[in-house]
């Protein structure tokens, strides 16, 4: 089905490229820019238009998304040289999906009610990672005003599994780093049972049949498992970008009383530091049996 939307991405990493694929099989006209060429090869293959800038990506679109992994990054490509904000047409919708935190969220959106009150900004990041975006299945966490932001609603459906409107700008925010807070204690822990199952002399393969089909079985231990047995780190998400994540929610919560995040962030830096970094976040497993 051919949809009237346009709708330009900005970033084609992990997530951008997904949701950019998506959309293209979904029938919507889609402009496509990333600041480091070759990754929109496959995209314009499959028939999207290439932009040699963030503005030129936003000139003809009612919907942009921004999926960039850093506030600096996501102020840049909006307001810096060749920026998309002054290029949108009047009423266009901006959606920023990266992981950005709080502070970062509110200066955006402070900048846009003072330059481009005619748009519509939404805080939309995902609960999700590489395998869930390529198949449509991420969860988008989104704050803003779902009324005025309606010609998004179509946009979202083609690249997610659902959308939660969470509240006004910044909600969306808020809760992603609630949800990685808990995604980064789950897989410290899962690391560390799997070295002590393997330390008492029992596979991840062993270990996971106890568990399978119990209450503490959690769907997204598995995955985990099989990489940390296969030591495969292949990257769903990267070990950088989950340090990212925590040290933005210990920011933006009470550090003092969230004394275990605290300490995986350590973990997470010094295993980032031994070269990790760019491997999935499973890869602290590797970096625990080494320690």
């Amino acid at each position: 089905m051919k949809h009237d939307t346009k709708v330009a991405v900005l970033g084609l990493g992990t997530m951008g490229h997904a949701f950019a694929a998506n959309l293209i099989k979904a029938g919507f006209e889609v402009w496509v820019w990333n600041r480091s060429p070759g990754k929109d090869e496959a995209l314009v293959a499959a028939g999207a238009h290439r932009a040699d800038s963030p503005a030129e990506a936003a000139r003809e679109v009612s919907v942009l998304l921004s999926m960039v992994a850093t506030a600096d990054a996501t102020e840049q490509i909006m307001f810096g040289d060749q920026g998309a904000v002054a290029e949108l047409p009047d009423g266009a919708v901006v959606a920023q999906m990266g992981t950005i935190g709080l502070e970062a969220t509110k200066r955006l959106a402070a900048r846009f009610e003072a330059e481009r009150p005619d748009l519509e900004l939404v805080d939309a990041p995902v609960s999700g990672s590489k395998g869930p975006a390529e198949r449509a299945q991420v969860l988008i966490l989104a704050g803003g005003d779902r009324q005025r932001a309606h010609a998004i609603e179509p946009v979202f459906e083609a690249i997610s599994k659902g959308t939660r409107w969470l509240g006004p700008v910044g909600a969306g925010s808020r809760m992603k780093l609630v949800v990685n807070a808990w995604l980064v204690n789950v897989m410290q822990g899962t690391a560390e049972t799997a070295l002590l199952a393997e330390q008492l002399g029992f596979s991840t393969d062993t270990l996971w049949s106890v568990l399978d089909g119990g209450p503490l079985a959690a769907p997204y231990m598995k995955p985990k498992l099989d990489k940390i047995a296969a030591s495969d780190f292949s990257t769903e998400m990267a070990l950088d970008w989950g340090l990212k994540d925590a040290r933005l929610a210990l920011e933006s919560g009470d550090a003092a009383r969230l004394p275990g995040l605290a300490k995986i962030a350590d973990i997470w830096q010094e295993a980032a530091a031994a070269g990790l970094g760019e491997q999935d976040i499973s890869a602290v497993a590797e970096y625990l049996s080494k320690r």
